[in-house]
């Protein structure tokens, strides 16, 4: 009897993973089938990592106890299923998620990753309600962040309009962890979300006679800190514009944004960031690829040296955020910043000075190389603002449309202001090294 159920189990199994790939081999939906009014769809996305890191992360405490602290292997995983509903004028889609690591057995993350319906008028009108992506322009501030085994959406209501070259959105959020018949409207930072409220405006214009694209994106935060009893919602605004102007062979983009307002401990904020970008394609094959980034710090950052006390009162945040954004694709591979924190809370800023090549040889193979010159924006007492050299290696491969294998190799040489600022040592020689699968099909569409 154990071995028939055992049998069953794997025969289960097998069908499981053979249905994704069934699903694509439906034939393409005929003309009559695209005149009926609903549209169902499933979809999968599987993605597994093994990655390769030494010292490429701080370690805790107890970790450095160990011998081989430095040296960690291991795969990430990280599946999605979804089913989409489209009409005429309405649609919705619900994606589970669950990320772990291989050998987490009953542990890892699942959540509920996307749960919206959209409304759509003849007019250009829309709106879209539930949890939803937002991301805009670069997704230098808002984006989908999809390098993280678990990224963020946002509980929100969107409404908006979309017609002759002009987008034009509004997001209203609001959070709270629980249905209370008293206790207030309290929603700490450290409870889920990172904002009690957000509303943004988003402005897109794409000009008719020559290749550039303009945004303006408004951002309004409430945060309560999660010190205070009975905190009061401090508010903290960013205002900013994106350009993309793409001549022939040329890709340059440009954003400015300044934040300002009050963070939750109701110190003021004065922050800012500029980026200029330069891509130019001599050939279809070839890419070469040039930009900075500046984004402001915080003045005197004093770090005292290990071993040593020190305290440092700020009366004003220069430190600029870029919030929701997908950092990993802008300030280097290895995640050092805007990913996790500096020692005592403040931020130096960072220039981000980076330039690479892009080469296609066949239309499924993609390789890149790219160098990064780390900088703090802020002066520091008695250190180099040097924060190190980044080198980065990259390449992707799709042998059929709907499955990518991409690996990379990124080096990076440290500066000791970078050991000091983030308090962790060994950071002068860093190695990281990573081979990723992801496979996308689609396992049914059914018209009728």
């Amino acid at each position: 009897m154990s071995s028939l159920v055992s049998k069953v189990r794997h025969i289960g199994l097998l069908a499981l993973l053979f249905v994704p790939f069934c699903g694509m081999a439906q034939d393409p939906p005929t003309d009559e089938q695209q005149d009926k009014p609903n549209y169902l769809t499933i979809d999968a996305n599987l993605l597994m990592r093994g990655e390769l890191r030494n010292g490429g992360m701080p370690y805790s405490g107890q970790e450095s106890e160990v011998q081989d602290k430095d040296k960690a292997r291991f795969i990430m995983s990280r599946t999605r299923l979804s089913i989409g509903y489209a009409r005429s004028f309405v649609e919705a889609k619900v994606t589970a998620q669950h990320s772990g690591v291989w050998g987490q057995l009953g542990k890892g993350s699942f959540s509920l990753y996307e749960a919206w319906a959209r409304l759509q008028a003849k007019n250009g009108l829309f709106a879209v309600v539930g949890r939803q992506e937002l991301y805009y322009d670069d997704e230098r501030i808002l984006g989908r962040n999809d390098w993280a085994m678990a990224p963020s959406t946002h509980d929100a209501l969107k409404l908006g309009y979309e017609g002759h070259g002009h987008k034009a959105h509004v997001t209203l959020a609001y959070n709270q962890k629980a249905e209370n018949m008293n206790g207030g409207s309290i929603y700490r930072t450290n409870d889920g979300a990172v904002y009690k409220s957000m509303v943004t405006g988003w402005y897109h214009y794409d000009f008719q006679h020559i290749p550039l694209g303009a945004s303006l994106l408004f951002m309004d935060m409430g945060l309560q800190n999660s010190e205070d009893q009975n905190p009061v919602t401090e508010h903290q605004q960013l205002l900013g514009a994106y350009a993309k102007f793409n001549p022939a062979r040329w890709n340059v983009e440009a954003a400015y944004y300044r934040q300002m307002g009050t963070d939750e401990f109701h110190i003021p904020i004065k922050a800012w960031m500029a980026s200029v970008k330069g891509d130019f394609d001599p050939n279809p094959q070839w890419r070469l690829t040039l930009g900075y980034d500046y984004l402001s710090g915080d003045p005197n950052p004093v770090v005292p040296k290990q071993g040593s006390i020190g305290l440092v009162q700020h009366t004003q945040v220069c430190g600029f955020n870029p919030l929701y954004g997908s950092h990993h694709q802008f300030y280097g591979a290895m995640d050092f910043f805007y990913v996790r924190a500096y020692y005592g809370g403040y931020t130096p800023g960072l220039q981000n000075w980076y330039g690479g090549v892009r080469y296609k040889p066949i239309k499924p193979l993609d390789i890149s190389v790219q160098y990064h010159y780390l900088l703090t924006a802020s002066v520091i007492y008695d250190a180099d603002r040097t924060l190190g050299h980044e080198l980065e290696f990259t390449a992707s491969y799709m042998p059929i449309n709907f499955v990518k294998v991409s690996a990379g190799y990124s080096y990076m040489h440290g500066s000791s202001t970078l050991e000091r600022l983030q308090r962790v040592e060994g950071k002068n020689n860093l190695h990281w090294a990573w081979l990723m699968l992801t496979i996308t099909p689609r396992i049914l569409s059914k018209r009728w």
